[in-house]
């Protein structure tokens, strides 16, 4: 009799523990949000906490339960900065503090390395952005150095595809450092395609949402990448571009910041012949996409290429190369040129459009069919990515000519 007892009451407990379950997985977390300018440190705690408190979607005894069961693991793809695709010294900084967070003050979760074998151990995937807020947001008069970031993480199931917890928070620009890492200062081009804005809108996505297609398919290849930057920027650039070379192999390997990295290794190990046909390949991928801006730097307020040939060394390679290739597509294209926000905005649209006017002269002397095929315009800062007017390589991108597709 009191075996049968027994045996009813864990039937009944299994039952409302399963219906406890389904009702806390049905329930659908909502995203946070702190829209008080913080301390760095203290916006990056306060969306980390707020994401992970989304996930605590059991009462809190199963949590328990669960939690003496097995840790959740938890692996983080490299933190970026949502107005240029980059990776910062301050992105670096604020996916250590993520991490940080999660490890000490989560017990619950495991953050394992990026790399290929942890995606099959782990539960989630934590993607985040900076993006420095314009003057609107940033509740600054118009044309004033934007002085504030909104922070934004987002958990997804690696299994299901489906973001789980998305937070955000403010953050001051407190001295943060905000250079990009040596891939992305060297990179002769924007580093932002579909597979990097996907990431970005993954971290933007809310809750019971699915993560952006075109980069969750690809998280495979994203850790493999990671690795071939990593040895980029520690200078071992033959593991690096052989790293490159592997993830281009495979069937996710057309992708921007790979082509890009062939480019740079060649470049550095002094192989100009292949440096220049991988420089091809990301023209081509670029004028394919309509999305090629090149970093091509001038002495300031002239239309002379940078004086430091550590600098401008490469760009008679560049030109020939978007010279041939856009040749080779028989497209049209807007040669347009940008400034960073230094100066007043009608020198800046005059300078813009000499440099346009520079390097679409440069094209046709490469190619001369292109004349009757380019036009120049000139966008002064009115389109600034990272619009800090530092003139140095943290806004670089600012003074980028963009090759934009025209019809003919």
């Amino acid at each position: 009799m009191i075996s049968e007892k027994l045996r009813r009451l864990a039937s009944a407990a299994t039952s409302m523990l399963a219906l406890l379950t389904m009702l806390a997985g049905c329930a659908t977390p909502v995203a946070t949000h702190d829209d008080a300018d913080l301390p760095f440190d203290q916006a990056a705690a306060t969306a980390t906490d707020g994401l992970i408190s989304q996930t605590k979607k059991l009462p809190a005894f199963l949590a328990k339960v669960e939690a003496k069961l097995a840790k959740r693991g938890v692996v983080v793809d490299p933190m970026i900065d949502g107005s240029s695709g980059q990776q910062t010294m301050a992105t670096k900084v604020l996916e250590q503090r993520v991490a940080e967070r999660v490890r000490v003050d989560h017990a619950q979760f495991d953050v394992l390395p990026f790399e290929a074998a942890s995606l099959a151990r782990a539960q989630y995937l934590l993607t985040g952005t900076m993006t420095r807020l314009d003057a609107a947001q940033a509740g600054v008069a118009r044309g004033a150095i934007r002085g504030s970031f909104r922070i934004n993480l987002a958990m997804t199931d690696l299994k299901t595809g489906q973001v789980v917890a998305q937070a955000a928070a403010r953050a001051r620009d407190e001295g943060l450092d905000t250079n990009p890492t040596a891939y992305y200062r060297d990179s002769p081009v924007l580093v932002k395609d579909k597979v990097v804005e996907g990431y970005i809108r993954t971290s933007e996505t809310p809750p019971g949402s699915p993560a952006d297609r075109t980069y969750f398919e690809r998280i495979a290849a994203a850790t493999l990448i990671n690795e071939a930057t990593t040895a980029y920027n520690a200078d071992r650039y033959p593991e690096a571009l052989s790293l490159y070379r592997s993830v281009q192999a495979t069937p996710a390997g057309e992708q921007l910041r790979v082509l890009n990295g062939i480019y740079l290794a060649n470049w550095k190990l002094g192989k100009t012949a292949e440096a220049e046909q991988a420089f091809g390949k990301v023209v081509t991928y670029g004028l394919a996409n309509n999305s090629l801006g090149v970093k091509f730097l001038f002495n300031p307020g002239t239309t002379d290429f940078w004086s430091d040939s550590r600098v401008s060394g490469p760009y008679g390679l560049w030109l020939k190369q978007i010279a041939r290739q856009a040749t080779a597509a028989k497209v049209c294209m807007n040669v347009i040129g940008h400034t960073s926000h230094t100066g007043s905005e009608q020198i800046n649209e005059r300078l813009s459009q000499q440099r346009a006017v520079y390097i679409k002269q440069r094209l046709e002397s490469e190619a001369p069919e292109l004349a009757v095929r380019t036009k120049a315009a000139g966008m002064g800062f009115r389109e600034n990515i990272v619009g800090t007017g530092t003139d140095d390589a943290r806004d670089a991108l600012d003074r980028r000519v963009e090759f934009k597709m025209a019809g003919c």
